[in-house]
């Protein structure tokens, strides 16, 4: 009889094909991504110059019901709608800490777009920053890929996740009330990223405990809470497109949503217990890598000096 870690070890070779099914489906939600952050900036920005008041204090619910008007924020909510899709069926093949950090594409494909649409040329700094953000969740999704296992979500793993979604939400409520005037794109960016990062988490558990029988009142609880992170985590990402440029904002949910997940995935959820110490060393170190690139890109946008 093989010892509990070859046994885990040989499972997941067993099961490595349904990742190589899981990696390309992700790939796909993150072009939907990227094309409807593009959208949904345009319809966003197009009724704050008509009706914001300068202030930038959040949408009011007057400009909300204005982007439902908004053909170009119609499509995009469709696009994402699209992404959404794609996603959750990824995670039905691979581990969250190999599916989740993958939307990094969706960064270089916004970058892009959105400099040939406002026709500004990316500068060599903005240009490294990207790089640093692809590479490094580049290199992290394939040590994942590589290692990553999925086990049996209990009740009382579930029962943290949602434990430290009510401390975040929590938090970032009391933050928003009370900044709401002062603060910038970064704060609504990772505030969505945060509440994404828990939206995607909760998905895989959901999805998780269904295919293991265990629907019952706990998973009821999850998904409430996760269509309720999702809400809020839009509302962030609309104020934050009113606020900043659709690759800024793209570049930040690259990174804090997947470190979210990842450090859920990790810590709670038990994927990386298979992962060897240098592996693990070397997908912290890129981690870093990618954070590091998506601050750079904060600081060196061209749309900020303009």
């Amino acid at each position: 009889m093989l010892p509990p870690e070859l046994s885990d070890l040989t499972d997941e070779l067993i099961r490595s094909p349904f990742i190589v099914i899981g990696i390309p489906l992700a790939l796909v939600g993150a072009v939907f991504l990227s094309l409807g952050a593009q959208f949904q900036h345009r319809g966003v920005s197009t009724v704050e110059a008509n009706l914001g008041d300068g202030s930038k204090a959040g949408l009011s619910p007057r400009q909300l019901a204005h982007l439902l008007r908004r053909p170009s924020w119609l499509l995009g909510t469709l696009m994402l709608a699209l992404a959404i899709v794609f996603q959750l069926t990824s995670l039905g093949f691979a581990p969250l800490i190999v599916v989740q950090p993958i939307g990094v594409v969706a960064l270089v494909i916004t970058a892009i777009l959105n400099a040939r649409l406002s026709r500004i040329r990316l500068d060599r700094k903005a240009i490294g920053a990207i790089a640093m953000s692809v590479g490094g969740v580049g290199v992290f999704v394939v040590v994942a890929a590589t290692f990553a296992v999925e086990q049996r979500i209990d009740e009382g793993q579930l029962l943290t996740v949602l434990g430290i979604l009510g401390v975040v939400t929590a938090v970032f409520g009391v933050l928003f009330a009370v900044r709401r005037k002062s603060a910038g794109a970064m704060f609504y960016i990772v505030g969505a990223g945060v509440l994404y990062g828990f939206v995607a988490t909760l998905a895989k558990v959901v999805i998780n405990r269904i295919v293991n029988g265990n629907f019952e009142w706990l998973t009821v609880l999850a998904i409430v809470a996760l269509l309720a992170s999702a809400a809020l985590g839009g509302y962030f990402v609309q104020t934050a497109y009113s606020v900043g440029s659709p690759d800024l904002v793209i570049a930040g949910l690259t990174v804090v949503d997947p470190l979210v997940a990842v450090l859920i995935g990790v810590i709670v959820l038990g994927e990386a217990t298979l992962i060897p110490l240098p592996a693990a060393i070397l997908s912290v170190v890129a981690g870093a890598i990618a954070i590091v690139g998506v601050i750079r890109l904060a600081k060196h946008h061209p749309q900020t000096h303009r």
